[in-house]
């Protein structure tokens, strides 16, 4: 795994997977079921594709960093983290920089049993919680009792998570392409698929058959994840509809609540 010469994580170097090229890092075993690195992320930087034997909480305490699983994205302010089980590939992240905490927990230690990726609610007193455990010689007994608080205070937020494949014909990449860089581009699928030389009847079974999902939802799925970051920067509703395509701030929401589950608002709500 590739890392940023600023990240400190504890454990050792990763080893290549045979089969799919991702690695394998281990955290260090510690005395407790919780070991915690840190480090700042500078802008822009993303790990290579890994997993860890470990079960992993991904958190920022500044800043935004964002998690790929699949065809799954997550985006976590400081107010939100992501439960990472162990033995999942991912992919982490930043757009602006971020002040990263890797937080790795033993599954033989661990009472928690979220088996699949979950956001997590950051409270206040789990933030100070995190910072206290991180980077301090805290004696075993009063270590213990502070990560049977973490494990107590672990509330999942169940959302759905956004994202979705890119579609591999180069045709369909060309428009995949164009909208992931521009999300608010209102040209219909009749129009997209004359500036990919094909017809709209090829265009959207292009999509269908190699992202398993319509070219509308699809479509859906990219702007909804481009307006995660944007709403982590505390944007108002208003201007995040604007800058991914919806011509109401109703419209967004309307979209968001339908595919994450919950409203915007609600989404990195403290």
């Amino acid at each position: 795994m590739s890392r940023n010469s600023q990240f400190l994580v504890p454990g050792q170097p990763g080893t290549p997977q045979p089969d799919d090229g991702s690695m394998v890092f281990r955290a260090a075993v510690g005395d407790t079921a919780m070991v915690f690195g840190a480090g700042v992320m500078s802008a822009g930087y993303w790990f290579d594709t890994h997993e860890h034997p470990q079960h992993q909480i991904a958190w920022a305490a500044r800043g935004v960093i964002a998690v790929e699983i699949g065809d799954g994205y997550w985006v976590l302010p400081p107010t939100r983290a992501l439960w990472i089980p162990g033995g999942t590939r991912h992919r982490t992240g930043t757009t602006q920089g971020a002040t990263m905490r890797g937080i790795f927990v033993a599954p033989d230690r661990c009472p928690v049993s979220l088996t699949t990726p979950t956001m997590l609610r950051v409270s206040p007193l789990l933030r100070e919680l995190f910072d206290h455990l991180t980077g301090l010689d805290t004696a075993l007994a009063r270590r213990e009792r502070a990560e049977a608080v973490v494990f107590d205070l672990l509330e999942p937020v169940d959302v759905i998570p956004v994202g979705a494949r890119r579609p591999i014909d180069a045709r369909a990449v060309r428009v995949a392409d164009a909208l992931t860089r521009n999300p608010a581009d209102s040209r219909t699928l009749n129009e997209l698929a004359t500036d990919a030389a094909t017809s709209p009847r090829t265009l959207a079974r292009l999509f269908l058959d190699e992202t398993g999902i319509t070219f509308g939802q699809w479509r859906t799925q990219i702007r909804l994840a481009a307006s995660l970051p944007l709403l982590a920067e505390g944007l108002p509703i208003a201007r995040v509809a604007g800058r991914v395509g919806y011509a109401t701030p109703s419209a967004y929401v309307a979209a968001f609540r339908r595919t994450v589950g919950i409203s915007p608002g609600r989404y990195f709500a403290g």
